[in-house]
């Protein structure tokens, strides 16, 4: 992973939403390749784990990106009825379903993390707001859906004097389509932390981490991510 230089002064802004995972990870570049000046911004809000925050870190740090991680945390009696939040909770293994994995789901979340993000753009004068909603999230998530990213556009529109463009790339496309388009532009996806719990190696076997050996299977091409032993013996 190499630095990126200084984009032009007048190059248009865009805030991504960036948690350090797979599809953050990719629309983050991708924003690069279009050239343009990236702010990246990421969120504790509480989660089990701090490890993909440190990961985005990591990556922004390298780039020589700006980067803010907002402490929200305060809203975690808000939204602890989840596996994501509640370290109570069992987490799911197994298949990418809603009959599995509907306890991961976190109340509103996106919709908070894009209205503040959308602050942040205002804040310093950036046109758009990036965020990596994809295709197979919508089965589970209802706001990763088309009509949540059409309504939240439209608010985004007319909620400030200045409109502010919400920008999902992959919305119609794969987990595999994204690693895809990230493998095409030479990223290096050891520098991402998808599993949902926080130990020092991936589980393999959390609905995350399923789904994402799964997209390196549809691509032919091995995770450089290491598993741990247990999940590593169940790949072979």
């Amino acid at each position: 992973m190499s630095s990126t230089s200084s984009l032009a002064a007048d190059s248009a802004t865009t805030v991504v939403i960036y948690s350090g995972g797979m599809d953050s990870y990719t629309v983050l570049h991708r924003a690069l390749r279009e050239g343009l000046n990236v702010h990246a911004l990421s969120f504790d809000y509480g989660q089990r784990h701090a490890r993909e925050l440190d990961t985005a870190r990591q990556v922004c740090n390298t780039l020589g990106l700006p980067h803010q991680v907002v402490d929200i945390r305060a809203i975690h009696g808000l939204i602890d009825n989840s596996a994501l939040t509640n370290p109570n909770q069992a987490m799911p293994q197994g298949d990418y379903a809603e009959n599995n994995l509907r306890s991961t789901v976190v109340p509103n979340r996106n919709m908070i993390l894009i209205s503040l993000a959308i602050a942040k753009a205002l804040n310093i004068g950036a046109e758009r707001v990036d965020y990596g909603a994809h295709g197979g999230d919508h089965i589970l998530y209802p706001d990763c859906r088309p009509e949540f990213v059409d309504a939240m556009n439209h608010v985004a529109g007319i909620a400030n004097f200045e409109p502010v463009q919400l920008h999902a790339p992959y919305l119609s496309s794969s987990k595999a389509d994204i690693l895809r388009d990230g493998l095409a532009m030479g990223l290096d996806y050891r520098h991402t932390w998808t599993c949902y719990e926080g130990k020092e190696l991936a589980c393999g076997v959390c609905g995350s981490c399923t789904e994402r050996l799964a997209a390196f299977a549809a691509n032919d091409v091995t995770d450089p991510l290491i598993y741990s032993a247990d999940a590593a013996a169940g790949q072979r």
